[in-house]
This record gives C-alpha cells, sequence and structure tokens, in this order.
C-alpha cells in the first residue's frame, strides 16, 4: 500500500469514517463523490453525515492510555507474600482451593478462590489428584464432632456460656407439660442412642430459636447449651433429624396432638370457643408425582405444593389443629374433620367457626348448621351480585360504627338481609358491607341471625389476625421450608410447629403486661434470643442471664422465684437468674 492509500482508501472503519467526512466538509467534495471513494453507497453515506451535523463532538480518535500506576510498595510486598504462602500451602500440604482459602482466612490473609485459583495456574503447578477422605483429613478439615448418644451424656460440674440461654426458659413448661409421657403414648419411634424425648426436645430447640433446617443448625452444633436442652451429650446431625422425621407414623400425630393441646389447656391456656380456618399451601419444587397442585397466595400461581389446614383458637391465639394429608377430592370436606376431632377431642362441638369463601361448599355449609354450628364466611362477588347492589336505592343502606378498626373506616354502610342460596336449605343472612377501603362491597353470610351487625363485622375482621399469624409460622418457625435441600417429613414439621406455637403462647400469658398478643418472633427477640452462664453443680443447674432491658418483666412474672425438677438433667433443679 502506497502512502497516499493509507490515506484514500483506509482499512480501519474510524479512519475511513473520519476521510470521507472530512473530503465532504473540509475539501468540499459532492455527497455521491465521497460515498463513491471511500465505499460507502449514498444512503448510508447521507445518514452518516446527518447524524455528524446532530452531533459534530465525535471522538474519532481514542485518546492514549496510560500506563498503569504501580500499587504502593506495602501492597505489593504483602501481596507477594500472600501469593508466596498460597504456592507453599498447593506444594508442600497438596491442600486444594478453598483449603488454601480457610487457611488465608485464618491467617488475617483473605483472598477468593479465584485469586488463588489464578495464582496457581500462573505458577504452571498441576490439579491435584483425587484423594480419600482419610487423606483429606489429614491435610485439614473441621472438627469433628462427637456422635450423638443417650447413653454417652454426662452432666459434670463446671461452667459454661452458650448463644441458646433463652432456650432454658421452656424448660420448665415442657417438665410441667410432661413431654416424656405424652411421647411415649403417642407411641413415638426412638433408639437406644437417641430416646424419642431427646429427638423431639432436639428438633423442638431449631423451631423455637427459629432455625429452619438442620442444614441450618450445624453452625451451632458445638454450642453445648443445644445438647443439655436435648439432654444429649452432643446435638444429633442434620441427617439423623432428617431421618428421625421420616421414622414417625403420620398415624399417630394426631394422638400427639390431642395429647398436646389437653396439657396446654391443663397449664392454663383455656381453649376458646370461635375458631379461625384457613388453608395454606407448603411449596415444593422437588420431582414427585403424588405432589398435587395448589394455590399459593403469596405468588397468585398454582404450583406443586403440601396444601395444610390450619385451625386457630381466637380466644387463646394458639394453633391447636393442622392436617397435612389433605387432598383436592377431599379439601372441601377438611372442615367437617375438624369438627369431629374437635368433637372426639374435647366431647363438644365448637361454638363459631370463621372462614373465607374457597374453605368448603354450601352443602357442608348446611351440614354445619344441622349441627348446631356457627359460621361466619364470606360470599364470593359475582359481576350481576355487584351490579344488583349498585342498583339499590341509597335508602337501603344504613350505617353502623365499629369498635376495633381504624377511625377511617369506622363507620361503614350495611345492607342487612335474609336471602336464599342454591344447595343451602333455608334462609341465610347476607350482610354487604361498602366504605371498607375495597372497591367492592364485602358479603358477609352467617347462620347467626339474632347477632348484631357491628359484632359480626368486627368479628370477621379480627379474623383476618389468621392470616398474619400464618405468615409468622411460615416465617419464624420456617413453615415453608419443605423445599430445603435437607427437608423434614412435613406432618412431623407441622406438629413441631404447633408446640413451638403453644409454648410461645404459654410463654405470653406468663408474662402478661402488653405481652399476650405478642408475635413469636417478638418474643423471641425480646426474652429468649439470650447469651448465659449454665453453671452446673451436683444437685442444681443455674441459668444466668446477662443484663437484659426486659429482665424486670422475666423476674415480675416469677420465673426466678421457681426451681424446677428436670428429669432428663438427672434430677437436678433448675434455677433462671437475671442480671440486674
Amino acid at each position: 500500500m502506497s502512502i497516499k492509500d493509507a490515506f484514500l482508501k483506509p482499512q480501519n472503519p474510524a479512519q475511513r469514517r473520519y476521510e470521507a467526512l472530512r473530503a465532504r466538509y473540509v475539501d468540499g467534495m459532492d455527497c455521491r463523490a465521497a460515498a463513491e471513494a471511500f465505499g460507502y453507497s449514498v444512503g448510508s453515506f447521507r445518514n452518516l453525515c446527518s447524524a455528524f451535523r446532530a452531533d459534530p463532538g465525535w471522538a474519532f480518535f481514542q485518546p492514549p492510555q496510560r500506563p498503569k500506576e504501580a500499587p504502593p510498595p506495602g501492597i505489593a510486598a504483602t501481596r507477594g507474600r500472600r501469593n508466596d504462602r498460597i504456592l507453599a500451602l498447593r506444594r508442600e500440604r497438596q491442600m486444594s482451593i478453598h483449603q488454601i482459602v480457610d487457611v488465608l482466612s485464618a491467617e488475617g490473609c483473605p483472598a477468593s478462590p479465584s485469586t488463588v485459583a489464578k495464582v496457581i495456574r500462573e505458577a504452571g503447578l498441576a490439579r491435584l489428584p483425587r484423594r480419600s477422605a482419610a487423606v483429606l483429613a489429614d491435610i485439614v478439615g473441621p472438627d469433628v464432632a462427637p456422635v450423638a448418644d443417650h447413653r454417652a451424656f454426662r452432666i459434670e460440674d463446671g461452667a459454661f456460656r452458650t448463644r441458646f440461654g433463652g432456650l432454658f426458659v421452656f424448660v420448665p413448661m415442657l417438665a410441667a407439660l410432661d413431654l416424656d409421657r405424652l411421647l411415649d403414648e403417642a407411641d413415638m419411634p426412638g433408639s437406644a442412642m437417641i430416646p424419642a424425648p431427646a429427638a423431639w426436645r432436639a428438633l423442638l430447640a431449631l423451631k423455637l430459636w427459629g432455625i429452619g433446617r438442620p442444614a441450618q443448625a450445624m453452625a451451632e452444633v458445638f454450642d453445648p447449651g443445644l445438647a443439655l436442652f436435648a439432654g444429649l451429650n452432643a446435638m444429633p446431625k442434620r441427617s439423623t433429624l432428617t431421618e428421625y422425621s421420616t421414622r414417625v407414623d403420620p398415624r399417630r400425630l394426631p394422638v400427639l396432638m390431642r395429647a398436646w393441646n389437653q396439657a396446654v389447656r391443663d397449664q392454663g391456656l383455656r381453649p376458646g370457643a370461635s375458631f379461625d380456618l384457613d388453608f395454606h399451601t407448603i411449596p415444593y419444587h422437588g420431582d414427585q408425582a403424588l405432589i398435587e397442585k395448589h394455590y399459593v397466595s403469596k405468588r397468585s400461581r398454582r404450583q406443586n405444593g403440601v396444601l395444610a389446614f390450619l385451625a386457630r383458637d381466637a380466644e387463646a391465639r394458639v394453633f391447636c389443629y393442622a392436617d397435612a394429608t389433605v387432598r383436592k377430592d377431599r379439601q372441601n370436606d377438611a372442615i367437617l374433620d375438624f369438627v369431629a376431632d374437635w368433637l372426639e377431642e374435647t366431647g363438644s362441638l365448637p361454638g363459631e367457626l370463621v372462614f373465607d369463601s374457597r374453605l368448603t361448599t354450601r352443602a357442608n355449609l348446611a351440614e354445619i348448621d344441622r349441627q348446631g354450628i356457627a359460621f361466619l364466611t364470606l360470599r364470593r362477588r359475582s359481576k350481576r351480585i355487584m351490579a344488583a347492589l349498585r342498583a339499590r336505592p341509597e335508602a337501603d343502606w344504613r350505617r353502623i360504627r365499629l369498635a376495633n378498626i381504624g377511625r377511617r373506616y369506622r363507620t361503614p354502610r350495611i345492607i342487612d338481609e335474609t336471602i336464599r342460596l342454591p344447595q343451602y336449605p333455608g334462609e341465610i343472612r347476607q350482610i354487604a358491607i361498602a366504605g371498607l377501603g375495597h372497591d367492592d362491597p364485602v358479603l358477609l353470610v352467617t347462620n347467626q341471625m339474632r347477632a348484631r351487625p357491628a359484632d359480626l363485622v368486627d368479628r370477621y375482621a379480627r379474623r383476618m389476625v389468621i392470616e398474619n399469624q400464618i405468615a409468622e409460622t411460615i416465617d419464624f418457625f420456617h413453615m415453608d421450608a419443605l423445599s430445603a435441600a435437607v427437608p423434614m417429613r412435613i406432618n412431623t414439621d407441622l406438629q413441631l410447629t404447633l408446640m413451638a406455637s403453644g409454648l410461645y403462647r404459654l410463654l405470653a400469658d406468663r408474662i402478661g403486661n402488653g405481652q399476650r398478643s405478642a408475635r413469636a418472633r417478638t418474643l423471641f427477640r425480646s426474652f429468649i434470643d439470650a447469651t448465659a452462664t449454665v453453671t452446673v453443680s451436683e444437685h442444681a443447674v443455674r441459668v444466668r442471664f446477662a443484663r437484659r432491658a426486659h429482665n424486670p418483666m422475666m423476674v415480675n412474672a416469677g420465673f426466678a422465684d421457681t426451681e424446677t425438677i428436670v428429669p432428663w438433667l438427672g434430677g437436678r433443679a433448675l434455677k433462671l437468674e437475671f442480671g440486674p
């Protein structure tokens, strides 16, 4: 290529663009001639000229790159020492990349796995051969926890600190409930190494502390407080906890649930007559043909999951019934199963059932009414019904005053009337409510003909709390963790959730002072999430909590005034002490 061709026939696209535009606007060359001279079509060159006129500040040539600044001498030396350490660990101790990362972090010179891999690759070191577990154990590895074995459980005199000190607040409750007897009567499985009471206390500890799954508990496996709470020499491994949940016979769990509810009632958590009912879909993400698709409200879609039926005692504010065996063909009859189970457990029918419109059918509503049970539910709002309500004259509406609701919606308008519904014999009461913040009126239907409209509206508004309670159960007790990497059988998980919920309600009722309506997470943060010093002697176990803002409430509730004989701690007396 000649020197002239370097300017007239440039090979670089940016230079070609520059020379063509210069010929057009500096040398005055015709548009068509400039396009032909530099290899553009006429249309493309016109578009190029138009874009250049709109923004003449094009950067045709890149600015020269400055040389990279060298790192400061101290940083360069640190990197050099780190790289030397990486190569030494690889050559001398045959460590893998992740093992080297762990060693560097422990030595205060952290490096990412990609950095370690780059240093090894640039040094030309070969990949490590496949090694056996024994060889890896000799190189480096985590501390090996002892095997959980009740026969090796020894309570030795001494003192230790535990971050799970708050769990010992529940020990007097478990001793009073006689959990060992309940599990024995329900025929829960156990072994010589891990008896049933120890296994359930270990699982219950994870629930009470909000640890979602055994896979997440291994970070705390060495804490002696967890093992002492369970009555074992060490916490069981996650595979053991998961395997135990699969050994529990689902047919025996209702027996345990009834016995637990009765024991909780004997401790002062009196049952009410009104119950909030709802379904909840626990998502499942595995490949299982037997899992059905159900609607998941938080995702607004249908997906594979286990449908759980939940009942909450509205007065005691505790979950008293759960069923994870609901299938689609029996979904509408789950409410009748609850009624039958409650009659068998307590000898009396529920006084009132409150639920939404999707829970059951009108035929089942008629059966509930035939048994003399009051119900309060919603009616689905069709376009025809809404059009008829909008056409009603203003005189048909009247205002009521609500007590337990915000001022903005305290005086809604209602139409209170009796109607007839298909598949429901006889008349039923319908209350149309407008002015509650919804675009369309809400339709309440009930068989309570004499109750005040304001009382019925207020009662259903309080039923909405169950949705918040379920959200709390999902969040704090991790009820949606069926899809975890180390799953537990959902029937066992639900029973543990009911038990943990009951223990937190017993705690709230004993503390009082505005805590009776507090959620489990609030109670955990205020009273349970506390480190403590545990002192073990021949006859006593003393748990001393550090000074905390809520300690006076625990003292006022009498937690510091009682000593509890704990059978699984060798008959020692448990004494709780709270710092000033």
